[in-house]
């Protein structure tokens, strides 16, 4: 472009509407949703239903979900939403931090911990077979992002508590079940306990089409792989800025080298390191935490 078409342009105000325009194109393409993930949705009400198949380990893995913590409230200096290091086994900020706070005797220091809390979230492929609300998803593989509950049912049909009922796995092809979600509104909250699974049928009776369906999955490794989670510096550093431990102010004739990183900026990119819509803190225990993950994330981002 000509410096005579840069003025052309200024003069007109097209100049400013390209770059909102491209904007909005990096808001949508880095901050939108993962089209991986599938979420039921309900009505005015309160109230969903959807059926669902929780499908096999993917190529090459041995277990059929993966599970992630995270951490997820609100200090003077904002949100902290990070996905844990003790997923993998490593040392967190938050959780030796909440332990020393746990072991000071104070009881407001243990009210404090329990806000800032470790909250669990669970991963799995699933076959959507019904979806009323978006039946454009019906016959698709996506990941599921679940919390405690409903993989306590999920354990219950593994491993059933009366010598009465018949132990299934859920994620096998031909003798698993289908899942019929159903979530209720209860004290502001989703409520899954009235979901149970369907008996035992093949997800679909050729097998050709289940190996063309398996070979769909999504990587349960990829979840929890090294690039979902930042350094303990990083999370360090993010952890004593939302507790309001800001670095001294800098003298006025001091050189001004990296104004981003001085202000404490901070936007999470949840798109970037998929898999994790993984946040909550106010969360009752009648509730689902993946709902109040998604309410914080929510937060974060506005």
């Amino acid at each position: 472009m000509s410096f005579k078409d840069l003025k052309k342009q200024s003069s007109l105000g097209s100049l400013t509407q390209k770059l909102v325009k491209e904007v909005e194109k990096m808001n949508n393409t880095s901050g939108g949703a993962d089209e991986r993930l599938w979420k039921p949705e309900v009505d005015k009400t309160g109230n969903g239903y959807a059926v669902i198949r929780f499908l096999p380990s993917p190529e090459g893995e041995e277990i059929p979900w993966a599970k992630m913590y995270s951490h997820a409230f609100q200090g003077p200096g904002g949100w902290y939403i990070e996905n844990s290091l003790t997923t993998t086994g490593g040392k967190d900020p938050v959780s030796e931090h909440n332990r020393e706070l746990w072991n000071s005797g104070n009881e407001a220091d243990k009210d404090v911990v329990r806000r800032q809390k470790r909250k669990l979230s669970y991963y799995a492929n699933i076959y959507v077979v019904k979806d009323p609300t978006n039946p454009q998803n019906e016959g698709k593989v996506f990941l599921y992002k679940f919390g405690k509950k409903i993989f306590d049912k999920v354990m219950e049909a593994m491993q059933p508590e009366f010598e009465d009922e018949t132990p299934i796995n859920p994620f096998d092809f031909w003798q698993g079940a289908n899942f019929k979600l159903k979530i209720v509104k209860k004290d502001g909250y989703w409520n899954y306990d009235k979901s149970e699974f369907d008996k035992v049928s093949p997800l679909l009776e050729d097998d050709d089409a289940l190996e063309a369906l398996w070979k769909k999955q999504y990587s349960l490794a990829a979840v929890t792989a090294a690039d979902q989670f930042k350094s303990y510096d990083d999370l360090q550093k993010r952890l004593k800025y939302v507790l309001g431990q800001r670095p001294p102010a800098r003298r006025v004739d001091e050189d001004v080298v990296d104004e981003d990183n001085t202000r404490g900026s901070y936007t999470p990119d949840f798109n970037a390191r998929k898999a994790q819509e993984t946040v909550t803190s106010a969360v009752s225990s009648s509730s689902d935490e993946d709902d109040a993950l998604s309410y914080f994330q929510k937060l974060a981002e506005e």
